[in-house]
This record gives structure tokens, sequence and C-alpha cells, in this order.
């Protein structure tokens, strides 16, 4: 059984009451703390007036949809977000993985592989590690103007802190310790995830694209992130620069 924090709360936004109800008592059983929401407005004013552990969002909402939701949402949070598809859809995936999305799952899935994925995403932002943070020694490692706070989770451009979901954040730290070197999108899947992604998985692009967009980067003319044809991306390092360990 898991032992959450109290602080574990779940936002569950999804018109389907029956499910909200099953997916409440199935991670109750677990020790989370579930509220759902039955629309999309709503859904929006809950998400962004506490500090939820996480977020299950359907796309499929009446009033605003899921989509309009998480890009409302991720105007000024990075709460870690799965986004529920129908039957999986890969246009759905991509859009909500170009909005912002964390990780995404069929409807029809098993409430044990939700878990599975939920417990993933909060690994992935340290909400369940909160003491064990206070204790580590600071690590800043330096690229230019990009600094990267190990310790703390943080990503700072010329001083500001970039808002960055989990994802992300750990897509920037591989990239950032490897400068200089190719990193394969199955290296950077296998780094980043906790999860098991086929070979074809493509949602690496998307989230290097939205990564591309916070760094203001032209992928064209990249400062910072360099594709490297036929096998993956590299940060590109800065001449003079100094590293921080």
């Amino acid at each position: 059984m898991d032992n959450p924090s109290e602080t574990t709360s779940i936002l569950l936004i999804d018109d389907d009451m029956k499910y909200c109800r099953l997916i409440n008592e199935y991670l109750s059983g677990f020790g989370y703390d579930v509220a759902a929401v039955h629309n999309g407005a709503d859904g929006v004013k809950a998400a962004l007036e506490k500090p939820w552990s996480a977020l299950i969002l359907d796309i499929m909402l009446p009033g605003i949809d899921g989509f309009e939701v998480l890009k409302r949402i991720r105007e000024t949070s990075t709460l870690p977000v799965l986004m529920l598809t129908a039957l999986g859809a890969e246009s759905d995936r991509i859009v909500g993985l170009e909005l912002g999305a964390d990780d995404y799952l069929p409807k029809t899935a098993s409430p044990r592989e939700l878990l599975a994925r939920l417990r993933a995403l909060l690994r992935r932002a340290d909400y369940t590690r909160r003491d064990e943070l206070d204790k580590r020694q600071e690590e800043e490692i330096c690229v230019g103007p990009l600094s990267v706070i190990t310790s703390a989770r943080l990503a700072l451009l010329d001083g500001e802190p970039l808002p960055l979901t989990p994802v992300e954040y750990d897509l920037l730290t591989v990239l950032v310790a490897s400068k200089g070197r190719v990193k394969t999108r199955e290296e950077l899947l296998n780094e980043i995830s906790d999860r098991n992604y086929d070979a074809f998985d493509r949602s690496i692009d998307v989230h290097i694209s939205a990564l591309r967009k916070k760094l203001g980067d032209d992928p064209k003319q990249p400062r910072f992130i360099r594709t490297v044809r036929g096998s993956g991306y590299m940060l590109t390092p800065w001449s003079g620069e100094r590293d921080k360990t």
C-alpha cells in the first residue's frame, strides 16, 4: 500500500460520475485524497485555487474541453497533468503533449495502470521527496545564460525561472548533464520516464519542441538544443562557459 503524504491531493476533472466514483474509491484505497470536478470551467478554477499534487484530466468535457482547460492552467501553473484520451488516439496525445500534459492514458485503461502512471508523475515532480530535498547539497550546472539547480528542481534563463513541467525539467536536466554529446530519443525516454514506451513513440519530440519554445530557441539556428538528424538531440556547449558543481 502507498504511504503518500497528507498533502498528496489529486484533482480529477471528468463529467462521467460513475468513472469519478470508481477512480476516487480506488485511489483513496491507496491513501490519496481525490476531489472531482465535472466541467471545464469549474475545473480550471479548482486547479488554480490550491496546490494539488497532480491533475487527472479528461479531454471530453461539457463547455470548455480538456485541451482548453489544460491551456488555461499552463498559463500560470506547472501542475503535473495526466490526460485521459479517447481510446488513446494519437492526435489527442500529440495535442495534449503540445499544450503541456506530462503523460497520457486511454480512458479505457484499468485503475491499476492509472495508479502506476500517477505514481510516476509524483515521483518526477518530487512531491513525495520534500524532506530529502532539504538534505541535498545544492548543485548548479551552467550552460551560458542557462542554469539548472538540481537540488531545487529549478531552471533559470538569464536569472529568471523557467516555467517547466516536470517532464520538461527532467529532459532539460539530462541534456544539460550531457552537453556536447548526442542523446538518442530512446536514451532520453529511458532517463526521464518511469514507464515503457513503444519503439515508435514520438512524444519526446513534442516535449523538445515545448522546451525550445520556453528557452526561446529557434530550431533552425539553435542556441541550446540542436537536432542531430538520424540520431537525436544535443545541448550545445557555450564557448568560455564555466560549470559550477
